[in-house]
C-alpha cells in the first residue's frame, strides 16, 4: 500500500509541462497583462507593456508565417484593416511630422497590430480563459494596492485628501486602475454567469464582488457607468432568474460594505450624487469636460471630412473652447508631487476622432468596433459550450465602447484596450471560433 501511495503523485507531474507547452503560443499575450503590474514612471512614454506588445506582434508574424494556412478570413481582414484607412488619412494631416509618426504608431498599435496578433495567437476558449483570468489577476493586484491607498490616505488627491485609489499608475493616470479593475469585474462576471465549472463559477463570482470595492474608491464615474451597463447586459444574457440572484447578492454585499465597513464616505456619496446633477450644479471637472466636448464639436464642424490631423486637438482647442475651460487639472499624492496637467484631449474618444480624423476616421475606426460587436453578439446567440468566454468578451467590448463616451486613448493601460479588441475580434471573426471552443472542452492534454 505504501508503494502505490508514493507512486501516484509523480504520475500527475507531466501534466504541468504539457499544459505549459500547450499555452506557450498565447503566453506572450498574458505577458502584456502581467507587465502592467509594474509601477509606471510619470511621463515615461512607452512602457514595458508597450515593448512586450511589439514583441507579441513579431511573434504572431513569425508563428503565422510558419503555418501553411490563411491567417485571416476575408471578413476579418476587412474589419480589422478598416481602421488603417482613417488613421493613415489623419496622419497625413498632422501638424508636424513628429505628431504624424507617433500618432500613427500608437493608433496602429492599439487598434490594428496588437488586436490582429491576438487573433492569430488564440486557438480556442482555453486560451481565451487564460487571458481573461490574467485580466482578473491584474485587477486584483491593482485593486489591492488601490484599497490600501484609500484606507491609508496614500492615494491620489481628491477633494483635499489623498484617498483616490490609482494603483501603480499614479495620479497622472487616475483612470488607469479604474479601467483595469473594471475589466476584471466584467471578465469575472462573464465567467461566473456562464461557466459549467462550479469551482470556477464560485471563484469568478467572488472576484467580481471583491473588485467592486477598488472600483468604488477609484471615484471614476465613467467606469462606474460603463461597468453597470456591461454587467447588466451580461446578466440579461444569462436569464432573468440568474440576473435577479446576482443583483440580490450585489445589493447585499453593498449593504455590508457600506454599513459594516464604512466604505460609504461623504466624498464617495458626493461623487455618486454628482452623476445625477451634472447639469444642475456641475463641478469644475464636468465644466471642463463639457467645454472640451464643445471645442471638439466646433473643430469637427470646420473640418468635417478628414479632421485636423492626429494629435492636433490641442493646437485647435483654444480657438473653439469657452472661457469656462480651466487651464488644466491638478494632480497630487500617491508618491508624486503637485502637478498641473494640461487638457490635451476632449475625454471622449468619439469626439476626439471626429475632431482629428473627421467622418472618415469615425466610419472606419468606430465602424470596425461596431462590426466586432454585431458579429460577436450574433455568435453569442449560437454559443453553447463557449458561452462563458463569449459573454465575458462581448461584455469587455461593450464596456470599452461605453467608456469611450467619457475617456479616450492615452495612458499605460491603453495597451489593454488592444488586448480586449483582439479577444473580441477572435470571438467575432476567427473561423469557426465557436466550434473550436466546443471541441477544446473535450480535448485531453497529452
Amino acid at each position: 500500500m505504501s508503494t502505490s501511495a508514493t507512486a501516484s503523485p509523480p504520475a500527475a507531474l507531466p501534466l504541468a509541462p504539457a499544459a505549459l507547452r500547450r499555452a506557450a503560443p498565447v503566453l506572450p499575450v498574458v505577458a502584456i497583462v502581467v507587465m502592467l503590474c509594474l509601477p509606471v514612471t510619470p511621463d515615461s512614454g512607452a512602457t514595458f507593456a508597450d515593448a512586450v506588445s511589439g514583441l507579441v506582434v513579431l511573434w504572431a508574424v513569425v508563428r503565422t508565417s510558419r503555418r501553411a494556412r490563411r491567417p485571416l478570413t476575408g471578413t476579418a481582414a476587412i474589419v480589422l484593416g478598416l481602421p488603417v484607412v482613417g488613421i493613415a488619412v489623419a496622419a497625413s494631416g498632422a501638424v508636424t511630422p513628429g505628431d504624424a509618426v507617433t500618432g500613427l504608431a500608437r493608433y496602429l498599435q492599439v487598434f490594428v497590430l496588437v488586436p490582429v496578433a491576438v487573433v492569430l495567437l488564440m486557438r480556442d476558449r482555453r486560451d481565451v480563459r487564460l487571458v481573461l483570468w490574467s485580466l482578473v489577476g491584474l485587477a486584483l493586484w491593482q485593486g489591492a494596492i488601490g484599497v490600501y491607498q484609500y484606507l491609508t490616505g496614500t492615494g491620489a488627491s481628491y477633494q483635499g485628501a489623498d484617498i483616490r485609489a490609482v494603483g501603480t499608475f499614479g495620479p497622472s493616470d487616475v483612470m488607469g486602475m479604474a479601467t483595469v479593475v473594471a475589466y476584471g469585474v466584467v471578465a469575472a462576471t462573464g465567467i461566473a454567469l456562464r461557466t459549467r465549472d462550479r469551482r470556477q463559477q464560485v471563484v469568478a463570482a467572488t472576484c467580481a464582488l471583491v473588485l467592486l470595492v477598488p472600483l468604488t474608491v477609484s471615484f471614476s464615474r465613467g467606469s462606474w457607468i460603463a461597468t453597470a451597463l456591461a454587467c447588466g447586459a451580461q446578466l440579461l444574457s444569462a436569464g432573468a432568474r440568474r440576473a435577479a440572484k446576482v443583483c440580490a447578492t450585489a445589493v447585499a454585499a453593498s449593504v455590508v460594505l457600506v454599513g459594516g465597513f464604512g466604505v460609504g464616505t461623504a466624498a464617495l456619496q458626493e461623487r455618486l450624487t454628482s452623476i445625477t446633477r451634472v447639469t444642475d450644479a456641475p463641478d469644475q471637472s464636468v465644466v471642463d469636460r463639457y467645454s472640451l466636448w464643445a471645442a471638439a464639436t466646433g473643430i469637427w464642424h470646420e473640418h468635417p471630412v478628414t479632421g485636423v490631423g492626429l494629435k492636433a486637438f490641442p493646437a485647435y482647442r483654444d480657438g473653439h473652447a469657452s472661457l469656462a475651460l480651466s487651464s488644466g487639472s491638478d494632480t497630487d499624492g500617491a508618491g508624486q508631487g503637485y502637478r498641473r496637467q494640461p487638457l490635451l484631449s476632449p475625454h471622449n474618444m468619439y469626439l476626439l476622432m471626429l475632431s482629428e480624423q473627421g467622418l472618415v476616421g469615425v466610419l472606419t475606426v468606430a465602424g470596425s468596433w461596431l462590426a466586432l460587436l454585431v458579429c460577436g453578439l450574433r455568435r453569442l446567440r449560437r454559443a453553447e459550450r463557449a458561452a462563458d468566454c463569449a459573454v465575458a468578451v462581448c461584455g469587455l467590448l461593450l464596456w470599452q465602447l461605453v467608456d469611450y463616451l467619457y475617456a479616450d486613448i492615452g495612458g499605460p493601460d491603453t495597451v489593454l484596450t488592444a488586448v480586449v479588441l483582439g479577444l473580441a475580434a477572435w470571438w467575432a471573426l476567427a473561423p469557426d471560433a465557436a466550434d473550436a471552443s466546443a471541441r477544446a472542452s473535450s480535448e485531453v492534454p497529452r
